[in-house]
Formats: C-alpha cells, structure tokens, sequence
C-alpha cells in the first residue's frame, strides 16, 4: 500500500488542531487577569468531528501495517517452504510474529460494525456493511483453533479428543482434497458449521509453525514447561524419505501439502486485509468517508469499542477464562506462547484510542486530535485525566505479564496458579477500572452506545 494516502489525511485533520492556548494564564491582551482559564495545551479548537477524522486516520494506519507484514511474512514464508532449513524455520516463525504487532492493535476498532466485523457486498458485488460478524474478522483471527481438521494432532489435549475430518485431516486427505490452496481452506472454514474448525487466519498459520504446545511429555496432560509448540523442521522437509508428521516418517507429498497450506493460509489473510484497508483507505474508502461524516454517531463508536474491548473481549474472554480454567486451549496464541503480546498490544489498542496516537512499523507517527483533548474542551478535565491514568496503569499491568514472558515465564505457566495469580488478576482488575472511566465518558459526552459489558459472561 501507498503511504502517501494517509500523510494527506493527517495534514487535512491536524491543520483543524493549530492553534493551541498558552495554559493556565488566562487570554492574553486587553482582558489581562480577568481573561478566561486554558486549557492546559489542549487546543481550543478541537471538535467531535477532529476526534472521528483521527479515529479514522489511525485505523488506516494500523490495518494498512497489518497488511504490509502479512505481506512481509507471506514472502519469508515462500522462502521457507522452497528450503526448509533450520535458519529459515527460525525466519518464518519470526515473520509471524512481526505480522502480530500491528494486527493487535487494530482489535479496538471491532464491536463497532466496521469492515472488520460487518464487511460484506451487495447484490452487486459492492462492499456495504452488514450485520455485526458478517465481516471477515473469524476468517482472520479466530480462536480457539479446530487444529485437527488441519493438520496432525495428539490424541488427547486438555481431556479434549481432536475433531478432524473422520479422523484424518485436510493436509493428509489426499483423495478428498488433492489441491490445496485458497480456495480449498476458504471453503472449509466453519467446516459443517462448527465456529470451532477454523482453517484459515492467523492462527492457523502459528499451528502450521509452531505446531501443539504439548510440553515435555508431547501428550499435552503433563508437566507444563516454557517452551512453545514443538513442531520441527523435518515436518516441511523436501528431502525424499524424511518427512515427518511429529515423530511419524510419511510420505514426501505430506510435506509439500504442508507448504501449500502455509502459503495458501497466507493469500487468504492478504486477500482478507485488503478488503479491510481499502475499505479504509482515506478519501476514497466507502468506509473512511461514511464514518468521518458521521458525528456523534461514530464518536459514540470509539468508545463502544474502546469500552467492549477492555472489558468483555479482553479481561472476559481473552485473560479470565484461561486464568480460570486453566486452559492452554483458551489462551489466544496458544501454539507460539505469545499471549503476553495479545494481551498487551491489544490494550495499548485501546490507548491508541484515546490519546490518538499510534507508531507505524516503520517508525512514523500518527496521531490527532484525541478523546482526551475532546473531554478537557468540553469541560471534563478530571475525567479525562482519570481515564488517561487507568489506561497507563493497564499499560503498566499488561507489561509485568510481557516482561514476564519474555524472561523465561510465559502466560501458560502464569494461569497455572488460578486466581491466585497477582500480575494476571491485576490486568483483569486495571482493565474492569478503566471501562468504568469509558462508561463515565460516554455518559459526560451525552452519546449513545451498545452495552459495552455485553460480550462475556465472566464475572471479576
């Protein structure tokens, strides 16, 4: 995608953001002391209108950077499956995880009938939103992965036996499925219309990679360690006689088939992305253009998802109930053990939000006019302040867990302890604080949302 497009966009909305006031010290000139209290460099001019046009700006920003590394990735990917060494394994998996930084962030703008929830065509052919999950969101991110229907599994994880295709699986169904491709795993998605046999996305792509996260024992019901999945090299091999499905010898065309399926994963999820982007693509997107005209309608939006986000998706669905249960098979990244990112890019999406800002792979920055100058202009400092101080204590939360991670103790092994887990719990409880704040503001605002409690029914 082109930059360009949205360095213009910027330059339009923040000349709407210039003229900023001097402080606390009152207007200058004839009315001397008497002049009226500033707003703490918050510019005076900021409307509900600079707010949405922000909003917008940034959701293209992030989702045109998703879609440059998935790009990226697809291009390390192909390079592994041509040789499948050791070093371009390391590369691949690697590439995935860079293709989730950004994606991660982009989570805020779902719960809002956006492209990424509701994007579908008409009877024309023409993109229009639909309903709330008639996008393509489950085709790009869904979870917990059905990973039998793709590819070999253990016989028992969790407890729970695998739900493939009549006990075999896309990959090693050589008669039903002789081609793979993109058309073949699209087809499959929701496979007899179980949400759980997702074939497609990011997640399929880490289970291709990584493979199950089965521990030291490889069943799965052992002794949890700090490792990921365990998914080798050999699996892709394209030397004859030695490709492997776990610690079984198949034949070769295995392998191949597993390569055509990491790629065709990858088409499906550039495909998916595009749609998104343009969508939002600045000036010319149907979306960009209906949503920036859209006042308080799609101010009320940013704090729907902003609030359904931090609460139902994330503290509910995404942190308590695998703290609760235990359940590798219920964290989000659970083959690559990279849940600590989920967790915390997904609530540096909603700061994004708020202080409308937001850092681009390459380093550039885009910010706007913000929720936060929006609730200081309309007479609601402390709130704002409030709000902006919950969001840095989820931040500052979220990074004990990454850190945590990232020095040897991953999220599996964090919920192994229950409740009684402090840094987890904290999360739960610094995000429960701050959509209480997002509830304040919509109510101070005067805009009308959905519940933003709605989407779990985990209690904390």
């Amino acid at each position: 995608m082109n930059k360009t497009s949205i360095s213009i966009a910027l330059v339009l909305a923040l000349s709407l953001t210039a003229c900023i006031d001097d402080g606390e010290d009152g207007q200058q000139g004839a009315d001397g002391a008497a002049g009226a209290d500033g707003t703490d460099g918050v510019s005076v001019y900021v409307t509900r209108d600079d707010v949405v046009t922000s909003n917008a700006n940034i959701a293209y920003a992030a989702y045109a950077d998703s879609l440059i590394s998935a790009q990226s990735m697809r291009d390390v990917l192909e390079a592994f499956v041509a040789e499948p060494t050791e070093s371009n394994f390391t590369a691949a998996k690697q590439a995935w995880l860079d293709s989730r930084e950004p994606y991660g962030q982009t989570e805020v703008y779902r719960f809002r009938v956006g492209p990424i929830d509701a994007l579908t065509t008409d009877e024309a052919g023409e993109y229009i939103l639909g309903e709330e999950g008639d996008g393509p969101e489950g085709r790009i991110n869904a979870w917990p992965l059905g990973e039998a229907l793709i590819d070999y599994v253990a016989d028992t994880v969790d407890g729970d036996e695998g739900d493939g295709l009549s006990g075999s699986n896309i990959i090693a169904d050589t008669t039903t499925y002789p081609i793979i491709d993109a058309a073949t795993i699209s087809e499959l998605f929701e496979y007899e219309g179980e949400e759980a046999n997702v074939t497609t996305g990011y997640h399929a792509i880490e289970f291709l990679l990584w493979g199950q996260d089965l521990n030291a024992d490889l069943t799965g019901t052992g002794s949890r360690d700090a490792t990921a999945g365990q998914r080798t090299v050999s699996d892709f091999t394209n030397v004859s006689g030695e490709c492997t499905s776990g610690s079984d010898i198949v034949a070769d065309e295995i392998c191949t088939r597993r390569g055509d399926y990491l790629l065709a994963a990858a088409d499906v999820l550039i495909d998916d992305l595009t749609t998104v982007v343009e969508a939002w693509e600045p000036v010319t997107g149907f979306h960009y253009a209906n949503f920036v005209a859209g006042g308080d309608t799609s101010l009320a939006l940013i704090f729907e998802g902003m609030g359904r986000l931090s609460y139902g998706e994330l503290a509910g669905e995404r942190i308590n109930i695998a703290l609760t249960t235990d359940s590798q098979e219920d964290e989000h990244s659970c083959f690559s053990d990279n849940t600590h990112r989920d967790i915390f890019l997904n609530a540096k999406g909603v700061q994004n939000s708020f202080n409308a800002s937001y850092t681009r792979i390459d380093g550039e920055v885009v910010e706007g006019a913000s929720p936060y100058d929006l609730l200081v202009v309309e007479g609601e400092p402390e709130l704002a302040n409030n709000l902006r101080s919950a969001l840095e204590a989820t931040m500052a939360a979220a990074t004990v867990i990454d850190t945590k991670a990232e020095t040897g103790t991953p999220f599996d092994n964090l919920i192994q302890e229950g409740i009684a887990q402090e840094n987890v719990v904290a999360v739960i409880q610094a995000l429960d604080t701050q959509t209480g704040y997002i509830e304040d503001s919509i109510d101070a605002l005067g805009i009308t949302t959905n519940d933003i409690y709605q989407d779990t029914e985990e209690e904390f």
